[in-house]
């Protein structure tokens, strides 16, 4: 950090952990000499300091909210500097997407796990930017309903679902130590989708119906063809036979 301006990093926790905090003395400040480093979580100072060089550390072990909190490191020298890590509890959204269909009703919940917030704040991504949605907006008081399952539970629900609803939301907990955000996917599909496979079958049973009623068709006429040629080979053949007939009466008759 810069002279009596501490460094400020948000550390979310979404489970017991063990965890490192570490206060490195930047290359600038290398010729402070004499340094005492004060360790501290609010008022309350934080003893078991490890050190090495120009870095000095703390363990922790969080298992429940009562580790929580913020933790200071202070170097005085011949100038103060310093560091602030804000632990705080990971809001838990759905990694999956969530997927429902066009006309229906979305339910999104975010969670925090172990520290409760002060408050819960939806918001709906557009384009870039993140737009607060607040149920007291009358245009919005048809289209989402807030709910507060408990001080640590929040439900968005999203009602006769569109394809504009399709998108990224976010919850935010506001907590003492500072803000944590969940994020949360929506997609919304078409009635068409699930139809998809099913038309896809019925187009290819048709192709299928239809060319075998072609080739049906093209027999059908083959044979027809074959049937009526050998029809018209027999009543040649027959015609031929009466012709040999009447050829051979006439040379007996003229033999007499």
């Amino acid at each position: 950090g810069v002279s009596g301006t501490p460094v400020e990093k948000n550390i979310t926790l979404g489970s017991a952990s063990r965890i490192e905090l570490s206060c490195r003395l930047d290359n600038k400040y290398s010729h402070f000499k004499s340094l005492q480093v004060t360790w501290k979580r609010g008022n309350e100072t934080v003893r078991h300091i490890n050190k090495t060089e120009n870095s000095w550390s703390i363990q922790l072990r969080i298992l429940d909210n009562s580790k929580l909190g913020s933790y200071s490191c202070t170097l005085k020298g011949e100038e103060e500097v310093g560091a602030m890590f804000h632990l705080q509890p990971k809001i838990e959204g759905k990694e999956k997407p969530i997927i429902s269909y066009e006309g229906d009703t979305a339910v999104m919940t975010c969670e925090s796990s172990g520290y409760t917030p002060i408050a819960w704040t939806w918001y709906m991504t557009n384009g870039s930017e993140q737009i607060a949605i607040n149920i007291n907006d009358s245009l919005l008081a048809d289209k989402y309903v807030i709910n507060t399952i408990s001080a640590n539970v929040t439900h968005l629900k999203i009602l006769e679902l569109t394809k504009e609803d399709d998108g990224v939301y976010w919850c935010e907990a506001a907590f003492e130590l500072g803000k944590s955000k969940g994020k949360l996917k929506l997609k919304v599909l078409s009635f068409m989708v699930p139809l998809k496979p099913f038309l896809a079958i019925v187009a290819e049973v048709v192709v299928l119906v239809t060319i075998i009623f072609l080739y049906e068709m093209y027999l059908k006429k083959k044979e027809k063809r074959a049937a009526e040629f050998w029809s018209l080979t027999s009543l040649s053949y027959s015609k031929s036979e009466e012709s040999n007939g009447l050829e051979s009466s006439s040379a007996r008759h003229r033999k007499i």
